[in-house]
Parts: structure tokens; C-alpha cells; sequence
């Protein structure tokens, strides 16, 4: 478990790593305080908005909508790899997952996925005290591609905060990983992801890239082959 790092910790971490970060607004103080916990964190999770276009994906989670207030998450990756910090604190993002998974992630037990969840948003534990998370902007059809410079800025990303708690690459998970509700992020692997992760790991921050070949349908989890 770990405290949360602080917005200036943050943008810190990130860009040491060689993520490109836009500040959005009054991002370091938006959040959700007051409706639950933020912290102890015990991880990074990785989602799709099934929208498209930078700005208005943006706007989206910063403000969020009537049923769901904003920030939906604490930083947006778009296409060209660029994150744009939306909030900082509690978020609208993990919702309810399985707590097995939550145990599995805390101590990096797991090969090279969680177990399947088997409780989602409406009766399992809170992931939104416990994960930092991260937007990348694609329409979770399968078919929507992921650039090269996207999947680049989610392995730095994902290393920029496993190295600034001293995690390992197995503390980084998919939403649908960790609920049962939930398909995203689609069109990728997260066991690959997370060997890049791992990959990145082992080098000085900010080392040039690895291996960041476009996924097909083989490096696809079956969960995302089947949703």
C-alpha cells in the first residue's frame, strides 16, 4: 500500500519518464473528495472512452455528465501520446471490482493475468480509493487502432508510477481485469503491455522506447477477444 503521490509528484514522475503532459484546468484540485476514500493505492488502471477526438474526450472526463460527475479519471492519453491531466485525488474511474484481484495486484501474486473477476460496480469493492487511472482515447470497438505513440505513453506511464512507489509492472491492470462489468481497454493486451512495462523498468527513466509494434488480435486477452 502506498500513499498517493501529490499532483507536483506526479507531473514529476511523468515527466521524467518521457510522457508529454498537458495541464487541463484546475486539474490539480478536481476531484471527488467527500465521496469516499483516496488512498492507501495500490495500483495503475488502464481504460478506453469509447469517444473520439481529443478536445471533447477531454472535456468529457474533466466534467463527466449527469450521472456520473467528473473527473472520470486522473489523466487522458490521446492519440499522438499526449496526457492531459484532468483531476487529481479521488475519481470517477475504477467503480466497484473484485477483491481478490485487489489482493492479487497488491502482491504482484498473479502470472500473467489477475483471476477472471467475478464481481463488478454494483457489489464489488471500491477501486477508486486504490487506483490511479488513465483514459486513452479509442471507441472500444476492436477495430479502432492504437498508435504507436499511444501505446508508448501507457508503457511510460504505467512505469512512471510503478517506479515512483517501487512497484513492479504487475501493479498496472485493465478495467476489465479488474470488474466484471467492464471490456476495456479493447484492441490491446495487457500481459504484453505489462512486459513492456517490465521491459521499461529495468532502464533509467526516460530511456528511449521498447518494443512497440502494433497489437493484433493474437496478443488480445480472451476476455477482450470474446466481449
Amino acid at each position: 500500500m502506498a500513499t498517493p503521490l501529490t499532483a507536483a509528484q506526479v507531473l514529476a514522475a511523468l515527466k521524467a519518464e518521457g510522457v508529454k503532459v498537458v495541464e487541463y484546468k484546475s486539474w490539480r484540485t478536481h476531484n471527488r473528495a467527500g465521496h469516499g476514500a483516496w488512498g492507501p493505492v495500490n495500483g495503475v488502471m488502464i481504460h478506453h472512452t469509447v469517444t473520439s477526438g481529443t478536445d471533447s474526450s477531454v472535456a468529457l472526463c474533466y466534467n463527466g455528465h449527469a450521472s456520473l460527475p467528473g473527473p472520470l479519471c486522473h489523466g487522458v492519453i490521446d492519440k499522438a501520446g499526449i496526457v492531459h491531466m484532468v483531476g487529481w485525488g479521488r475519481a470517477n474511474h475504477a467503480g466497484g471490482g473484485d477483491p481478490r484481484v485487489l489482493d492479487q495486484v497488491m502482491n504482484e501474486s498473479y502470472g500473467s493475468a489477475p483471476s477472471r473477476p467475478t464481481k463488478g460496480n454494483a457489489n464489488g469493492t471500491d477501486g477508486n480509493a486504490r487506483f490511479y487511472g488513465f483514459e486513452c482515447i479509442n471507441l472500444g470497438d476492436g477495430k479502432d487502432p492504437w498508435p504507436a505513440a499511444q501505446l508508448d505513453a501507457i508503457e511510460r506511464v504505467g512505469a512512471a508510477l510503478c517506479r515512483a512507489h517501487g512497484w513492479g509492472a504487475k501493479s498496472v491492470i485493465g478495467h476489465l481485469e479488474w470488474s466484471s462489468d467492464k471490456v476495456d481497454p479493447r484492441g490491446f493486451g495487457m500481459p504484453g503491455m505489462r512486459d513492456r512495462i517490465a521491459a521499461r523498468l529495468k532502464k533509467p527513466a526516460g530511456s528511449t522506447g521498447t518494443d512497440s509494434k502494433e497489437p493484433t488480435l493474437s496478443d488480445m486477452t480472451a476476455a477482450q477477444v470474446h466481449a
